[in-house]
């Protein structure tokens, strides 16, 4: 096998409101257990992330409320658009996660979907919920940001 393969990532879906509700603090990469159809619908670049999060329940972590629509061509073999899905990641990744999200009252948050190589994995964010008033400061901030490109590019 190539080893160029393997780090060749193309983009499914990017989850762009996470990081305005959010702040994400520490970012995690991990597999999905996926049926046929549903990676024949990411391929054709359909997912929304919008309302997903993953849940830790013992020794498993689960991926909820992520809409994968449904494969045209499925007939009767196709899946439920927001099952619930499991992640893939090492017991160690896990428990520390378990740990952050119980005691530091933080969430896990889908960030994007992609394909590295051949196999489908999930960007999770480990965030904390902002406040109306940190909201507000990020758009000031891209507002501002925004208003300086536009001047840098009427100057050119």
């Amino acid at each position: 096998m190539d080893p160029a393969a393997k780090t060749d990532i193309k983009v499914i879906s990017t989850n762009r409101q996470a990081r305005f509700r959010f702040e994400i603090l520490d970012t995690v990469e991990a597999g999905l257990s996926l049926v046929g159809t549903e990676v024949k619908s990411l391929r054709e670049g359909k997912c929304n992330l919008k309302e997903g999060y993953a849940r830790i329940d013992g020794e498993e972590a689960w991926l909820i409320g992520v809409h994968i629509p449904e494969y045209v061509a499925g007939n009767r073999y196709n899946h439920e658009p927001t099952r619930t899905r499991k992640l893939l990641l090492s017991k160690r990744q896990i428990r520390r996660l378990a740990g952050q999200t119980q005691q530091m009252g933080l969430t896990l948050v889908p960030l994007r979907i992609y394909f590295k190589g051949k196999v489908a994995k999930i960007e999770l964010g480990l965030g904390r919920g902002k406040k109306l008033h940190d909201k507000r400061d990020s758009i000031a901030e891209r507002e501002t940001q925004r208003r300086l490109q536009r001047e840098r590019f009427d100057r050119e």
